[in-house]
């Protein structure tokens, strides 16, 4: 239950995350922030068929937003929003391993 709650807030983090940036005026925020805070919601609803397989799939998306958040972060060398996101996605990423495991 807890996890469910964890994750929810994520996802809808992310995707409030993608709205703003497209207020700032960054189409590829949006566009990332929806696409990836979809993608999380959807590991959730997983997590109620086949829990095992729903783990897997966030690692996997939270090491794939890593990469990217950690590549991002290096280019621009700006803490917000890249480097606050890249925290909050690695504490995700260590949860869900803990999860997996």
């Amino acid at each position: 239950m807890i996890a469910n709650i964890v994750l929810i807030a994520y996802g809808l983090f992310l995707i409030l995350g993608g709205f703003l940036g497209f207020k700032k005026g960054s189409k590829i925020s949006l566009i990332m922030g929806l696409g990836s805070g979809i993608l999380v919601l959807l590991g959730v609803w997983l997590l109620t068929f086949t829990p095992k397989t729903a783990w897997a799939f966030l690692t996997c998306l939270n090491v794939l937003l890593s990469l990217s958040l950690i590549s991002r972060f290096i280019k621009t060398r700006a803490f917000m929003p890249s480097g606050m996101l890249l925290l909050i996605t690695l504490a995700v990423l260590i949860f869900c391993l803990t999860k997996l495991i």
